[in-house]
């Protein structure tokens, strides 16, 4: 049986990619849940692991948040109870936050990455309101508050997001991380008024640093300093982290914030040589008010990624659809 269905699968990829190719050329403008749905076809197995099928079949926090933010706001409570449950099973450590790496049947590094916990507790707090569920809710204050408890600190005056606990010394930020979304959310289930000041924080930090921003930076007494990767030698850079940032603040609800996305047009404009760099500068034209050009270049993210699958390309193909033209994760108010 598995012989004969081998062919017909193919067959189907092949006018999946097909079909995404010519959607991409004739300018219209795909359904935000039907890139959701190709993403968590694609690398969500049935029990709920998200797999990086193009990075040695590990899983990664950042993916399970990925696909619970995509299932949460395309409606999919299946899909989003399998994401969340492996992720509780596998991930959560004791004080909430998800240790970031898993391969092999079991968690090769419990250290965990602010981006994903963040995005999994709003993910949380948009199943809590999508699909009325108060255990939804409490597992994102949940997670919220141990953001706060062990993945910010107070630098210079100011509350700010840290990559995670191990940056605490250091003072390293990822600006990618920086979320207005979720900041917006989890202050409405776990209220607490450094939410607000993170939020301040973070975008007079992002003003702060080179238009488009960088994917590391230090932040000590004297200001905010971009770095290359923690623990090189390298260079600063603007490269597949820095990405997210444009697109993430595009979504806020906040006029400042899309204010800050708006900043990085013009230096995005030509930034497009990969899914994930034209999903970057999509956002900023949105921002920016040229949705002619964000429409365009959310179509040419598309086509990119159907010639050359990969999993982070495809997660924000699929984000930048839901967060910039999605009914939920995009509702304000």
């Amino acid at each position: 049986m598995r012989r004969r269905l081998a062919p017909i699968a193919a067959l189907l990829a092949a006018a999946a990619v097909a079909a995404a190719v010519a959607l991409a050329a004739t300018g219209a403008k795909p359904a935000p849940d039907a890139a959701a749905d190709r993403f968590l076809d694609r690398y969500m197995q049935p029990g709920g692991r998200v797999v990086r099928r193009d990075q040695g079949g590990d899983s990664v926090s950042e993916g399970q948040a990925y696909a619970m933010l995509l299932a949460a706001a395309t409606g999919d409570r299946r899909r989003f109870d399998a994401a969340w449950s492996w992720a509780r099973r596998h991930l959560q450590r004791p004080d909430g936050l998800l240790a970031w790496h898993w391969i092999g049947g079991r968690v090769a590094d419990r250290q965990p990455a602010a981006d994903a916990d963040l995005d999994a507790a709003w993910a949380l707090a948009l199943a809590a309101r999508r699909f009325h569920s108060g255990a939804y809710r409490r597992a994102a204050a949940r997670i919220a508050r141990a953001v706060l408890a062990h993945e910010t600190a107070p630098i210079a005056g100011k509350t700010i997001l840290l990559a995670g606990p191990w940056a605490r010394g250091q003072g390293t930020v990822n600006p990618s991380y920086f979320s207005p979304g979720a900041y917006a959310a989890l202050a409405r289930v776990a209220p607490d008024p450094r939410w607000a000041r993170l939020a301040a924080a973070s975008r007079r930090l992002l003003i702060r640093l080179p238009s488009p921003p960088p994917d590391w930076a230090r932040m000590d007494a004297a200001g905010v300093h971009p770095t290359g990767p923690p623990g090189t030698q390298q260079p600063p850079g603007y490269g597949y982290d820095a990405y997210r940032a444009p697109v993430r603040y595009a979504a806020s609800c906040s006029a400042a914030d899309r204010g800050v996305a708006a900043r990085y047009w013009p230096a995005l404009r030509g930034a497009t040589g990969n899914p994930v760099a034209s999903v970057a500068a999509a956002a900023a034209a949105h921002a920016a008010g040229d949705e002619a050009a964000s429409g365009a270049l959310l179509n040419r993210a598309e086509k990119q990624d159907a010639q050359h699958r990969t999993y982070y390309g495809s997660a924000w193909v699929a984000l930048g659809r839901e967060l910039l033209h999605g009914d939920d994760t995009s509702r304000c108010g």
